[in-house]
């Protein structure tokens, strides 16, 4: 999806994340990936969205289990839950991975939807 494999974090703004996912929108290989709390989660989320809470003392062993070869788009409320998320999942081995800059702060700022 982005050339050469490398594990490199791809940080999108709001208009570019919302592009790829209307891009892979029935890509089963493409997660949107909510890192925030259940409480975060239930207030708004992006339609599709997987919740996988940063926060969670199982969070490195739950992405253990994630699919490598699966592309993700990784966000949080502000994006820095996400950045550091996706820090550790480049640790584990995923190479295809977008941060959402901003969060959903910065996509709800741009008046984009959610659920």
């Amino acid at each position: 999806m982005f050339g050469s494999k490398t594990s490199k974090i791809n940080d999108i703004v709001p208009e570019k994340s919302y592009e790829l996912i209307m891009e892979n929108k029935d890509n089963p290989d493409f997660v949107i990936l909510d890192v925030r709390t259940p409480g975060e989660f239930s207030e708004s989320h992006l339609e599709g969205a997987e919740l996988l809470n940063y926060q969670s003392p199982d969070f490195k062993d739950k992405v253990q289990e994630l699919d490598k070869n699966k592309t993700y788009l990784v966000y949080c409320r502000s994006g820095m839950r996400s950045a550091a998320g996706a820090d550790l999942m480049v640790k584990l081995g995923f190479e295809n991975l977008c941060n959402l800059v901003g969060g959903i702060m910065g996509w709800e700022s741009c008046g984009l939807p959610v659920k």
